[in-house]
């Protein structure tokens, strides 16, 4: 198991009660154990962020690339003829 450090966190009554709720109902068996869950969802959800990112700046990338290029078509804003 990894080393296990203490932390102090400060947060205001309505998060705190939130997860003394969530300790209260049985569904944690402490407000550390919902902290910790709490960081690993956040860790999840900021690798996907970074895919993301990453997955965007590519795009950009490729774009910049394909004008560099000269590989660019004229956009047309004008709406097409409906029959």
């Amino acid at each position: 198991m990894a080393e296990v450090e203490r932390l102090t966190v400060t947060m205001p009554a309505d998060m705190l009660a939130v997860l003394k709720a969530a300790v209260d109902s049985g569904d944690y068996a402490s407000t550390s154990e919902v902290i910790r869950e709490a960081v690993r969802d956040w860790k999840m959800k900021r690798a996907l962020q970074m895919q993301e990112f990453v997955a965007r700046k590519a795009d950009i990338d490729q774009g910049l690339a394909d004008v560099a290029a000269g590989r660019v078509t004229e956009f047309n804003s004008a709406p097409l003829n409906q029959s």
